[in-house]
């Protein structure tokens, strides 16, 4: 009787064992900020933290100032609620992005707030970390987006962080008095800025929560894919990070028509010329003027055309063009992963639209004295032909731009890189000329195909869970292989392939060579 009973109690309290093993992680965290707690995740076994002030609030006399240390909070912090997303326009939806790619939450110029999952159990286990930047044109977006769900990576043993920073007016404006009041004579990068200040909170506070300061992977996508590829040639980003993904950013955004790298960002006084005619169009006299004004006040006024917020050239957070400060070597170098979509246009009306009759002046129109060269290499007899070579067109001009940035990385870098070429169009029988859309590759890679209403298939959750497995790994050890996914092999320059992510997986050439001496003589035309 005596053992029936130890025995009953010995099966209770292993039973209870995953209980207490989650309570472990829901007691509060101490952090030098103060005291905090999350919330458990879909899957109880995850811990989420949402809303973590990770700088001060960029308000008051702090607009247009570098990020400043956050305070800290009395009593317990209940992260249990997304932080409002930086000032920007809200579009809700906006096909081929539809809600679960868009920022849905309320906006603040209190808003560089971070958030968190994690499963470790003890702050010993010291897992790989995974911060994502978000796209959108630098002028909207958030960390909280829900195809940024980060439970699918951690669940294959990452920390996933996404962050927030400052957008648009409030995180690119320059002018000569926000310059001359710099101690560094800078003015403009303030969103980037708040990036890094973003990546410092990391290294200071990620082992709290069972995460590696010493192993901290930076993604990010279209402008947040821009952003870490201007991290990686950043000095203030030094050690901050130990290997990058980028994802439809430069070289892969020649699809666009961004065919120039050195376009990635603005000269100091060309955004400060700019920044003059935004003041005057504001009726301020003054940049203290400007700080008074309240934010809905600034957004309301039509900006004058010439005036567009992003990067700049500012000698501090970037001291030159990247391609400059590659070729001098003095980058960040770490492994990289990067590619491109094959439909990264498709959003913008004309994409691959065309009838066999205007296809000649379509291509005389981007390609000038080289289209007749074009329509030979991209025949068409049919209307349908037309549109097709259009896109092949564009999607080779993507893999060839994408394919130089690789070599003229490999000159002075030390680390290898994996390119990619992402083909698989979402499933969506009411809009299927979107294809593999600009941000497409987004939920594969998170893992997140469960959170958009789509009749997937069994390709599809294949093919998220091989991608998903290619970031975790490369995450860990700064390369996607491992022994559950096909050989992914690093970039060579005399045999430039990327990994094909679509109905099948498989390691190949995009463009045949007359093609791609095409388009590199093009490319260099573009750069003068």
């Amino acid at each position: 009787m005596v053992r029936l009973g130890f025995y009953w109690l010995s099966v209770v309290w292993l039973s209870c064992l995953p209980l207490l093993v989650s309570a472990q992680v829901t007691e509060p965290l101490h952090l030098e900020q103060g005291t905090i707690t999350g919330i458990s995740g879909i899957d109880t076994d995850i811990q989420v933290y949402k809303g973590i002030p990770y700088a001060a609030p960029p308000v008051a006399d702090l607009r247009w100032r570098p990020p400043q240390p956050p305070s800290p909070w009395e009593g317990t912090l209940k992260a249990d609620t997304f932080g409002p997303g930086c000032i920007q326009n809200l579009t809700r939806s906006r096909p081929p992005w539809t809600e679960e790619f868009m920022h849905q939450g309320s906006i603040s110029e209190d808003c560089l707030y971070l958030n968190i999952w994690t499963g470790a159990l003890s702050a010993e286990e010291r897992r790989p970390v995974l911060v994502y930047v978000h796209g959108g044109g630098f002028s909207e977006g958030s960390g909280s987006v829900l195809v940024y769900d980060g439970e699918s990576l951690v669940r294959k043993g990452l920390i996933v962080v996404t962050i927030n920073y400052r957008l648009g007016l409030f995180g690119f404006f320059a002018h000569p008095e926000l310059s001359a009041e710099s101690d560094h004579s800078a003015s403009g990068n303030y969103g980037l800025l708040d990036q890094v200040a973003a990546l410092e909170w990391v290294q200071e506070n990620i082992s709290d929560f069972g995460g590696d300061p010493d192993n901290v992977t930076v993604a990010g996508q279209s402008a947040g894919a821009v952003s870490v590829y201007l991290l990686t040639a950043s000095p203030l980003a030094k050690g901050l990070f130990h290997r990058v993904i980028i994802q439809s950013g430069p070289g892969g955004l020649a699809s666009f028509g961004l065919t120039n790298t050195r376009s990635l960002a603005s000269s100091l006084s060309e955004v400060e010329e700019n920044g003059i005619e935004l003041v005057k169009a504001r009726s301020a006299r003054s940049i203290q003027a400007m700080r008074s004004m309240p934010a809905n006040e600034l957004t309301a006024v039509s900006l004058p055309p010439t005036v567009r917020f992003g990067p700049v050239i500012d000698g501090y957070f970037l001291l030159d063009n990247v391609p400059t400060v590659y070729a001098e070597g003095s980058q960040n170098d770490v492994p990289m992963m990067t590619g491109f979509n094959a439909d990264e246009g498709s959003a913008f009306p004309g994409y691959g639209q065309s009838t066999l009759e205007e296809y000649p002046n379509t291509v005389s129109t981007r390609y000038g004295e080289r289209a007749e060269a074009y329509r030979a290499l991209y025949p068409a007899d049919t209307d349908e032909a037309a549109g097709l070579a259009l896109k092949t067109g564009l999607r080779d001009l993507a893999a060839v731009a994408l394919g130089r940035l690789a070599v003229e990385r490999v000159q002075s870098a030390r680390t290898e890189a994996y390119l990619y070429y992402f083909e698989r169009g979402i499933p969506w029988p009411e809009r299927p000329e979107f294809g593999a859309f600009h941000t497409a590759e987004v939920p594969y890679f998170f893992n997140t195909l469960h959170h958009i209403d789509r009749p997937w298939t069994e390709v599809d959750r294949h093919l998220a869970d091989i991608m998903s497995t290619y970031w975790v790994n490369f995450s860990t050890q700064g390369s996607p292989n491992g022994p559950s996914v096909p050989l992914w092999t690093a970039f060579d320059e005399s045999d430039i392939q990327f990994m094909r992510l679509g109905t099948k997986i498989e390691f190949a050439k995009i463009t045949d060579q007359t093609k791609t001496e095409f388009f590199l003589d093009y490319l260099s035309e573009q750069a003068r």
